[in-house]
């Protein structure tokens, strides 16, 4: 099996755990050949000093530091494009995901030739009760608005195409929201994605940042991306609604002769307005759409 892959790891605040993650993680891309890549994403703690030391003995490790927070997106997005090789994968820097899993998901998307493959932590029990509901909100969300066959959407790992990956960043955010719009773009792009379970483990050290905050970000953020790839199925089905609602309301007025009711003639307005809207944004998609292609 040719080793062709790039680990990509984002560090903020991670002093504990990478003390502890960090020499396994190298161990095991010294004995298969894998580069690694860890971005130190503005840490205030030692997280830098920890990563330069252990790292700097070894010429398949590179690391980046951002002079200040980018956020997780960011992090990720500054290692892809330092990837040179043909495929890469992103892990957390928390010590959570079982590096053996990185072989596995490796081995898997040469033998599908798929062009990226979620690891999904499907079945395994979440670490609170609110970010359960939290994920089950963005899942539930996000399978209203387009076909989605992958459950675990927000997946911390994920393996795939670099040319892919480098061709789409400028779409994704700097924030938490990265792993779910990446997958999002490769699934309206056509590209196969596939999802594979793995095994998740406690956190070495320290605690989660993902907050009510974040779970808003991703929210808005994948409305963004719909609203790029696929405007009609948000303004549309508004268009409809007020249209249908304000037949409905001013019909018996009509009929009783009193008239046309101004909030049924409001209501059809608004949905005419949200149907030309829909066009509109309907035509800028394609124009940004063919800026990708490009």
């Amino acid at each position: 099996m040719e080793n062709n892959l790039t680990i990509i790891i984002p560090a903020y605040n991670e002093e504990e755990s990478l003390k502890i993650f960090l020499p396994q993680l190298i161990e095991f891309c010294k004995t298969r050949s894998f580069q690694l890549v860890v971005v130190n994403d503005g840490s205030t703690d030692n997280s830098k000093n920890i990563i330069s030391e252990i790292s700097k003995k070894y010429s398949f490790v590179k690391l980046i530091n951002h002079k200040v927070n980018k956020g997780y997106g960011g992090a990720i997005k500054t290692g892809i494009t330092a990837s040179q090789t043909k495929y890469l994968i992103t892990i957390d820097s928390d010590g959570q995901h079982v590096l053996e899993d990185v072989e596995k998901l490796y081995k898997l998307i040469l033998e599908k030739d798929a062009d990226m493959i979620v690891g999904s932590r499907k079945g395994q029990k979440e670490a609170s009760l609110f970010r359960k509901l939290g994920k089950n909100s963005i899942r539930f969300l996000v399978k209203r608005l387009m076909p989605l066959n992958i459950h675990d959407i927000n997946s911390g790992m994920k393996i795939y195409n670099t040319k892919l990956a480098k061709k789409y960043i400028s779409l994704c955010p700097d924030s938490m929201a990265y792993s779910d719009i990446m997958l999002l773009t490769f699934i309206y792009r056509k590209h196969l994605v596939l999802e594979e379970p793995i095994s998740i483990k406690p956190r070495v050290a320290g605690k989660s940042t993902i907050s009510v905050s974040t779970a808003i970000e991703t929210i808005k953020e994948i409305m963004n991306i719909v609203v790029l790839f696929n405007p009609i199925c948000i303004f549309f089905p508004i268009a409809f609604f007020c249209i249908l609602f304000g037949i409905l309301w001013g019909l018996p007025f009509l009929l009783l002769g009193r008239g046309v009711s101004n909030g049924a003639i409001i209501s059809i307005l608004s949905g005419i307005i949200f149907f030309t809207l829909g066009l509109i944004a309907e035509q800028l998609s394609m124009i940004r759409k063919k800026d990708i292609n490009d």
